[in-house]
């Protein structure tokens, strides 16, 4: 076993218990295809070209978007091909979409990426984006709960420096990234490239209270509906109760 093997195997160990757990848990089930309309719903209909999700994890994506092309940096049988975020494979402006859930967080560089992404979307082509909300409760539960860094004060590195980069599998993670970058005015002139179409924070609650694939389940499946209509209500206090945020953005 090689050093530079290690993230990558870590990562798809991951994606093994994670599946695992989606077997187990039928109200992840049900709250991830929730998610996946609601980015469904975000893509755009109106220019041709393929739908490409990036990291897709255990490949569920397709149970709302059968035609997206499911990818991540290592294959599995239930990915259609893998991919680098910052190397693609895809010809210059013919992709329509690209999703990223819980990917964006696991962009070291977020400018190289975004460069990328840019050679390969057509013109009005949007991100995606589906990542960890850093609210007050957000940081509590990223922070104390969950395994990856939440890095809310480490320093983000736009642009790589290093071309040969992409090929390196390297372990990087930030939870706190898109809600740094996308809710705040530091990082606008960053985006010049890009129109930010939509920001949504929600709050989640009945996602976080499942425990989501690692954690224990807090409540019965026969609650999810309550538990829902809670979602509705703390949807409105977004700065302290929002534990997810979507991100649309649009190539200029």
């Amino acid at each position: 076993m090689t050093t530079k093997n290690i993230p990558e195997q870590q990562h798809n160990i991951e994606i093994h218990d994670n599946l695992d757990s989606w077997h187990k848990k039928p109200i992840l089930q049900k709250i991830y295809q929730g998610f996946y309309e609601l980015i469904a719903a975000n893509i755009s209909t109106g220019i041709e070209g393929k739908i490409v999700e990036l990291g897709s994890g255990i490949g569920n994506m397709k149970m709302v978007i059968p035609d997206v092309i499911t990818t991540d940096i290592f294959p599995n049988p239930w990915i259609d091909q893998v991919e680098n975020a910052y190397q693609l494979s895809f010809e210059n402006e013919s992709l329509s979409n690209i999703i990223l859930f819980d990917v964006w967080h696991h962009l070291k560089y977020p400018g190289t990426a975004l460069e990328e992404l840019n050679r390969v979307l057509k013109k009005d082509g949007r991100i995606v984006l589906f990542e960890p909300a850093m609210s007050l409760f957000g940081l509590l539960i990223y922070g104390l709960f969950h395994h990856e860094p939440v890095g809310i004060t480490k320093k983000i590195v736009w642009n790589a420096k290093d071309t040969s980069y992409p090929s390196k599998n390297e372990y990087y993670a930030a939870q706190g990234n898109a809600s740094r970058i996308f809710t705040s005015s530091k990082y606008k002139a960053l985006l010049k490239d890009w129109k930010i179409v939509k920001v949504k924070k929600l709050s989640a609650i009945s996602y976080v209270l499942t425990g989501g694939y690692s954690k224990h389940q807090l409540y019965p499946d026969r609650f999810l509906p309550f538990f829902r209509s809670l979602d509705k209500l703390f949807d409105l206090l977004p700065l302290v109760f929002a534990t997810r945020l979507l991100v649309v953005l649009e190539k200029k």
